[in-house]
């Protein structure tokens, strides 16, 4: 029989994997699709500068008083509206329903974090296990059923934008234009098609149905683990200024400071495949259609190496996978440079995706394990930070893309990749030398007390861990 725990792991990956199904691949399809003046990749941008916004004012207050349950439902209402905007593309409907995805983007994943955090802290000792290590496994698990969206909703897209009748063949001349090395916009020189409207709009309403069936299964099926203490702090008001600025107030911490470019990297390397391999190598060399196949790549090795890694990480710890995904980045970012994309080489468009999702599956994992573990007592505001963090990534490497080189992107994506591993290494160190004590058993528990006494003697204690966010 699944454990309570276990059970809102699985809720909680189920929704993620559900509503991402949708997002995942209208990301994915944003630069081929809505192209236009860099319409799709400036509404990008304008997702996560507001999730940056959302992350240094919001995600603390909002999860305090909502709970992590109804702060995910809510974050992923935010999501399905950006979807919505999708049926009509344009700046007057992109652009708006970016802002709202942002400012629900920081609070939904915060709270997923929170919830993981206090479910791996809850089932620790009764499994006699280190928290770490539990942690470590239900976010393997929570990333190995989140990250298969990526198969999901790229499988959509393929399919039904497979369906074209009217796909335009690429020429030799236009093909010079693809990959490293030419700076040029391929827009101006290639017969990169749009699909149909009515495909566009059978594909969009199929995300919109996803992702509200996410928010169904997490309303009806996630416990609210934390319901008494949210209802505690709405009736203990704390000044709102230290409340709206726990995030800031995080950053005193040099732990947290180190792991800055680390979460930065993050942002760096998920928008350069979704945006800049999938336009400049995938749609320019076979056609948007095939993009779906490739991201398809991506998503099985990520989904898949995320649930080894966290298992083991058990044994291994997190610095020998974080050193095997700098590796390997660096391996596929060195080849890309140099690689002239052709329809012959076909196998080879499909390998790059899946060995960087074999990277991206640490970098998303055990980078949250690692957040959570440094900062049990802060978790919101830790969490937030992470998002915030990777969000600057996002929007820096989504800024730039219509104006500089992409051989020159490429260069910067390597340089940031060397510097978070060094500083990444060296947060792992440090925490190998001064470890963390984690959060005393049944903190969490107020909600589960009414079926055992375990945690009675704690009780009192969790006003004391909540409102540590703002102190």
């Amino acid at each position: 029989m699944i454990d309570r725990n276990m059970k809102n792991v699985l809720v909680v990956s189920i929704g993620f994997l559900s509503l991402f199904t949708a997002y995942g691949g209208l990301q994915s399809l944003q630069s081929s699709l809505n192209a236009e003046d860099g319409m799709g990749v400036t509404s990008l941008s304008v997702i996560y500068a507001s999730i940056i916004l959302s992350s240094m004012f919001l995600t603390p207050t909002l999860i305090k008083n909502l709970g992590c349950k109804w702060t995910i439902v809510v974050g992923m209402g935010c999501y399905v509206t950006y979807s919505i905007g999708n049926l009509y593309p344009g700046w007057y409907t992109l652009i708006p329903t970016s802002v709202i995805l942002g400012m629900g983007g920081s609070p939904l994943w915060s709270a997923k974090c929170t919830l993981l955090t206090i479910c791996g802290n809850l089932q620790a000792p009764k499994e006699n296990k280190a928290a770490a290590d539990v942690i470590n496994k239900y976010f393997g698990i929570f990333f190995l059923l989140f990250q298969s969206s990526a198969v999901w909703g790229n499988l959509m897209s393929s399919l039904i934008f497979g369906s074209d009748t009217d796909i335009p063949d690429i020429s030799e001349e236009d093909l010079q234009y693809c990959g490293a090395g030419v700076c040029i916009d391929i827009n101006v020189n290639s017969t990169t098609k749009r699909p149909a409207q009515e495909l566009v709009w059978t594909l969009v309403g199929c995300y919109i149905g996803v992702g509200v069936l996410a928010m169904i299964i997490v309303a009806v099926f996630l416990d609210n683990i934390d319901r008494d203490q949210a209802q505690e702090f709405r009736g203990n008001r704390e000044p709102f200024w230290s409340t709206f600025l726990a995030t800031f107030t995080l950053l005193k911490d040099k732990r947290l400071i180190i792991l800055i470019p680390l979460s930065m990297y993050s942002g760096f390397e998920q928008s350069f495949l979704s945006g800049e391999y999938t336009k400049n190598y995938v749609t320019c060399s076979l056609g948007i259609h095939y993009v779906g196949y490739a991201m398809i790549c991506f998503g099985a090795t990520n989904s898949l190496c995320s649930f080894m890694f966290g298992r083991l990480a058990e044994y291994t710890g997190r610095a020998p996978l974080f050193c095997f995904a700098a590796a390997n980045n660096f391996a596929c970012i060195m080849a890309l440079l140099f690689w002239r994309p052709h329809p012959d080489q076909l196998p080879v468009f499909f390998v790059f995706p899946a060995l960087w999702g074999m990277a991206d599956a640490v970098w998303q994992a055990q980078t949250n394990s690692l957040y959570g573990v440094l900062f049990p007592r802060q978790k919101e505001a830790a969490f937030a930070n992470c998002c915030m963090w990777e969000s600057l990534g996002f929007v820096i490497a989504f800024a730039y893309s219509t104006f500089i080189c992409l051989d020159t992107k490429i260069y910067i994506l390597l340089g940031v990749l060397i510097l978070s591993t060094v500083t990444c290494l060296w947060a792992e160190y440090q925490e190998h030398n001064n470890p963390t004590l984690p959060v005393e058993e049944g903190v969490y528990d107020k909600d589960y007390k009414k079926n055992t006494d375990q945690y009675t003697d704690y009780s009192k204690n969790i006003h004391q861990i909540i409102t540590q966010t703002s102190l």
